[in-house]
């Protein structure tokens, strides 16, 4: 074999260091299990990212006249120091990986899992690697006039016309799910519920998640629910739901929580059912839907509307049972961005403690609820508790949390990029794990 030979096959030392390091950072310790295709995904894009920062490293030194690229020697070191970086590696992610899985009741990996990562991982670079030297060609024959003009014309038309559809069509598909009526999901019959029969609130209006809530189990607990669909703005949804309270009797009940929802409407079934279990049936709950789109699309782009319509509900609230002479006693309780919602109604946790006889936040984001008399469940393994911009530069403040699983110690960058992606797997966690709470979510809301 002659060293042309091998200097011709064996990448470069900047592709050797980035495809290493790219890999190596994917694989560094996250919250939760990761399937093998979640895992490439990662790597994937922790690696182009790595071959980008290459590319853009070579270019600078070749305009510095430094030719590390012209030092053939240097390539088969870089690719066997690489190869053994990437093999630790993925020998530490698997003992991470078993040990998190032992801890929540998961089947442990083992080599298939490597295979099929893989067998995504390879791919997936080798097509976008493919696209980049596509429009590198296009543009060496094109010329750089024709080029920019190109850019600029598509950048144009993704603004203009490609971003606006996407968004029209993402709404169109929210609001589809929200509409879609599951047939074998059987309207409740019992006054005591919004959408039954003698509801003010028709039950097709309640939305996909409103339904699942007024027709959950059990039956005894007053549970009102309006949905986006029920009236036309904020203020008559507000008002319908103070009407249905009343109607139900809701307001006659000891106790009465205003639960508010995550970003599609949901209110989870574990958390009414331990509220149930708190209050020995003897408890109204009332939820108000603001949005139809997921938790995450709603906490990016309309955050607002969660803390708006839990003010204007919990005040309505507030205000109405004021007027009754043996009132029934006020609790709130959120998960997720309805804890975010829910602790935006007061303004300090004096406020929260004497507005309220408990409050209840479920795997609130990181450090944005108050807490004050409040009870905060969070999973130590929930990366929406601690996932935050400042977790790029600083580590998380954990006080409170719920030690359910082990956490990885915490490293600048590498950490805010492995619990961002575990976000995408949150709720895929086994029960009790992850942003997965149980009955705990009502059977511990404090008293007064």
């Amino acid at each position: 074999m002659s060293a042309g030979w091998a200097v011709f096959h064996v990448p470069r030392v900047g592709t050797s260091a980035a495809v290493a390091g790219g890999t190596v950072v994917s694989l560094a310790p996250g919250l939760l299990p990761r399937t093998p295709s979640a895992q490439a995904i990662l790597t994937a894009l922790m690696v182009l990212i790595g071959l980008g920062l290459a590319a853009i490293l070579r270019m600078a030194l070749r305009w510095t006249r430094f030719g590390i690229e012209q030092l053939p020697r240097g390539r088969v070191p870089a690719l066997v120091v690489g190869m053994t970086l990437v093999g630790a590696a993925m020998s530490y992610a698997e003992h991470w990986q078993n040990t998190l899985r032992a801890t929540m009741g998961v089947e442990g990996i083992g080599a298939g899992y490597w295979v099929r990562w893989l067998a995504w991982t390879v791919p997936l670079v080798a097509a976008v690697v493919a696209l980049a030297r596509g429009v590198r060609w296009v543009v060496r024959r094109s010329g750089p006039v024709r080029s920019i003009a190109a850019g600029v014309a598509l950048v144009l038309a993704g603004q203009l016309v490609i971003v606006p559809t996407v968004v029209q069509w993402r709404r169109a598909a929210y609001a589809a799910a929200n509409s879609s009526v599951d047939p074998e999901l059987p309207q409740p019959d019992s006054p005591a519920r919004s959408g039954s029969p003698a509801s003010m609130a028709s039950w097709p209006s309640l939305g996909a998640e409103g339904r699942k809530f007024v027709a959950g189990t059990p039956a005894r607990t007053v549970r009102v629910y309006v949905g986006v669909n029920s009236a036309p703005d904020l203020d008559s949804r507000v008002a319908l739901a103070i009407r249905e309270l009343e109607r139900t009797g809701g307001l006659q009940r000891r106790n009465l929580v205003v639960t508010v929802p995550t970003g599609s409407g949901w209110i989870d079934s574990d958390a009414a059912k331990g509220l149930d279990a708190r209050f020995g049936g003897d408890v109204a709950l009332v939820g108000l839907q603001y949005s139809d789109a997921p938790s995450w699309v709603t906490f990016v782009f309309g955050r607002g509307a969660a803390e708006e319509s839990a003010r204007a509900l919990f005040r309505a609230v507030e205000q109405r049972i004021s007027a009754l002479p043996d009132p029934p006693k006020l609790y709130i309780y959120g998960q997720s961005l309805g804890a975010l919602g829910g602790s935006a109604v007061f303004t300090d946790d004096a406020d929260q403690d004497r507005r309220t006889c408990g409050a209840l936040w479920a795997g609130p984001p990181a450090g944005q609820v108050h807490h004050g008399r409040a009870t905060v469940l969070a999973n130590a393994s929930d990366p929406v508790v601690h996932w935050s911009p400042a977790l790029l530069w600083r580590a998380p403040d954990l006080t409170g949390t719920r030690p359910d699983a082990p956490v990885p110690h915490w490293l600048p960058v590498i950490s805010f990029l492995q619990t961002t992606a575990d976000l995408l797997g949150a709720l895929n966690a086994p029960p009790g794990h992850g942003h997965r709470y149980g009955a705990d979510q009502g059977t511990v809301l404090p008293g007064c």
